[in-house]
């Protein structure tokens, strides 16, 4: 399916099924709001649904896009290129973190070579749908082209309708790039008008120099990109809505060409098919954050099938969550990205809609209800 045709059919969340699902919340046999973030959790995929109550989201599918990134030769990781072809590797060999939390949650795991900067064998759980071999360096111009962009934003469409139709009925996001986080900080800055030095991190373990050198290099990728941090864009396409500070609509495809890795791309479009699907998406750490900043600006309905899976230790995170107007479910200073914050919020996520399934109205249980 083209973006197109999977942009037309993303619908927003239902506000009937959202209020059914508030409503019987209130009739279960609790006190109204005991259950916190949980209660949300449960009207929010309801709405994505437009059912209530919504369908349990298992099994789960980890979809885990690799691609390298041109900005590495900057220096702004201490971490060789080549980690990233070894990590798929051990991905597929089931020895990665990732693996270990997908098998403690029975979700499969499905790896993907959107732009790794080497070939790779064929191999059982790996989809080889590689656009390049890594992009071109942000900071010098863009990544990408916008065709490229658009072909790895196809691939994520892909992968989600493939994984849909095998009977996931929870999407969750992952990656691997080394120097992925750079780009991420670039992306955040042009979707949301944070300026570099707030929302840059330390990625991997940097030193302060290499931080430094970092948020110098985001700000060149800005500047040679014609991007301004902090000065929202003047949409380009049909359908666009303006927002301060924010990129929408036709200069989103721009935005991610100039910016993103193939990895991002491919995780925008991951998101717009899991939404077109009524599919809700767990997503994990910065990577997904800021993908779904250019999903957002291409479809803003999408983000009402997201769920917010855990807030990153990079200061990024926060700034595209905010943006996004989404509440992650795990605090635990995780930046390792893989898909392991939004994997650990998948049992959570569960168990929010299994209350709407499972616990006994106050009628139903014949427990009397809390007088007015």
């Amino acid at each position: 399916m083209t973006l197109q045709d999977v942009l037309a059919r993303i619908a927003p969340a239902s506000a009937a099924a959202m209020a059914e699902a508030r409503d019987h919340q209130s009739r279960l046999t609790k006190p109204p709001g005991s259950l916190g973030v949980l209660e949300e959790v449960a009207v929010r995929l309801a709405g994505a649904a437009s059912a209530c109550p919504p369908p349990m989201p298992e099994p789960a599918a980890l979809a885990i896009f690799a691609a390298d990134h041109g900005v590495h030769a900057q220096g702004v990781s201490p971490w060789p290129q080549e980690v990233t072809l070894q990590m798929v590797a051990n991905f597929l060999a089931g020895g990665a973190v990732a693996n270990a939390f997908a098998a403690q949650v029975g979700a499969s795991v499905t790896v993907v070579d959107v732009g790794v900067a080497a070939d790779l064998p064929a191999a059982d759980g790996l989809i080889s749908r590689k656009v390049a071999y890594g992009t071109a360096d942000l900071s010098a111009g863009p990544a990408m082209t916008v065709a490229q962009a658009v072909e790895a934003v196809e691939t994520g469409i892909s992968v989600a309708e493939s994984l849909v139709s095998g009977g996931a009925r929870c999407l969750i996001t992952g990656d691997m790039g080394i120097a992925n986080t750079t780009a991420s900080a670039a992306l955040i800055c042009a979707f949301t008008g944070r300026d570099a030095a707030e929302v840059t991190g330390r990625g991997t373990g940097i030193d302060d120099a290499t931080h430094a050198r970092k948020i110098a290099v985001v700000r060149r990728a800005l500047h040679a990109n014609g991007i301004h941090s902090g000065e929202p864009r003047p949409e380009d396409a049909e359908g666009g809505t303006a927002s301060s500070g924010a990129v929408h609509s036709g200069s989103a495809l721009e935005v991610l060409a100039a910016l993103g890795g193939f990895e991002h791309a491919a995780i925008a479009g991951f998101i717009l098919g899991g939404a077109a699907a009524k599919v809700p998406v767990i997503l994990d750490g910065v990577i997904a954050g800021s993908a779904a900043l250019a999903a957002a600006a291409l479809a803003p309905a999408a983000v009402d099938h997201c769920v917010a899976g855990h807030r990153s230790a990079e200061p990024g995170h926060t700034a595209a969550l905010d943006h996004l107007g989404l509440r992650p479910l795990v605090d635990l200073e995780l930046r390792l990205g893989e898909g392991t914050g939004g994997l650990l919020a998948h049992p959570m996520v569960c168990a929010a809609v299994r209350v709407m399934h499972e616990v006994a109205t106050f009628d139903s249980a014949g427990v009397t209800e809390k007088q007015p």
